[in-house]
């Protein structure tokens, strides 16, 4: 594997957020960025145009990568920038591109009537066909977000940052997916927000011999689980400090209200080896769409 962070880029503000958090991040980790900007094939007819060309597609093709990358040399120092040009349909040449990256960076489509963001159709055909973690950003997307107000109230990137925010599921939970969550909050130097969303009954039986009512019970039964599943994390990560929360609720909402205040969501994508094409899961995909901070998506079998 190389250890790169890569960017898939298509000029538009979204994939320029996406570059700028790879950036960012890329400091963060001491790796280099590798920006990969997918030429499409054109058609004979329009490739002959007269202001259509060869040679003009040729240079729009290479200026956005070249303006890119001058761009974050010169906002991060240090962090090695470099450009690659591919042909392909996107999703493909991305997917294909991604195979030896430490992480893959992608623009989001804007902000959603729900106050999320969307993933357009080659972002959702690269998280569900890459093994490589996908971080997604929305278009607009600043430090300044990923970071608390400053004492007066006023966002400032040279605050702490805000907490990672890590969506487990209990039941299946997977290690790379927790590892992953710890790493990026060790390496922001902050708190690690755990959220287990369960879905309570649709009714609420009591009767137990101490009285208490099921839904009670199911409360400390999740939370338990969540303290085991962590408790082995806890001890590797002890600089980590790491807040449980197990809510009654619908896990991808309860991930969307807790992302406004998060510097980056954590959520899992389990490998499916389908005949009828990849899914990213009902979760990952309602939180892609609806969480306002970046989302990372860890792939696990």
């Amino acid at each position: 594997m190389s250890r790169t962070i890569m960017v898939g880029l298509d000029g538009s503000s979204e994939s320029r957020a996406a570059a700028e958090w790879a950036a960012r991040e890329a400091k963060l980790r001491s790796l280099p960025v590798r920006l990969v900007h997918v030429r499409e094939p054109v058609p004979d007819p329009l490739a002959q145009a007269p202001l259509l060309g060869p040679e003009t597609l040729q240079h729009w093709s290479e200026q956005i990568p070249r303006e890119t990358a001058e761009g974050l040399r010169s906002r991060h120092p240090g962090v090695d920038v470099t450009t690659v040009h591919v042909e392909g349909r996107p999703a493909d040449a991305l997917v294909s591109a991604a195979e030896d990256v430490d992480l893959l960076v992608l623009g989001s489509r804007g902000v959603s009537g729900v106050g999320g963001f969307m993933v357009g159709s080659v972002g959702q055909a690269v998280v569900a066909r890459t093994d490589v973690p996908v971080v997604l950003v929305r278009a607009g997307e600043q430090a300044t977000d990923e970071h608390g107000m400053d004492p007066v109230g006023i966002p400032s990137a040279a605050t702490p940052f805000r907490p990672v925010l890590l969506g487990l599921d209990t039941r299946g939970p997977d290690n790379t997916v927790i590892v992953f969550a710890f790493e990026e909050a060790a390496r922001r130097d902050t708190a690690l927000r755990v959220v287990h969303g369960w879905n309570p009954p649709p009714y609420n039986i009591y009767g137990l011999s101490d009285g208490v009512s099921l839904y009670d019970e199911l409360i400390r039964k999740h939370a338990e689980e969540l303290t085991d599943v962590l408790r082995p994390w806890r001890h590797k990560y002890p600089a980590v400090e790491v807040s449980e929360e197990a809510r009654a609720g619908n896990a991808a909402n309860e991930l969307a209200k807790a992302s406004r205040e998060a510097s980056l969501v954590v959520v899992g994508r389990r490998i499916r080896r389908s005949p009828f094409g990849a899914h990213i899961g009902s979760v990952t995909h309602a939180v892609l769409h609806h969480a306002t901070a970046p989302v990372a998506v860890v792939a696990h079998e």
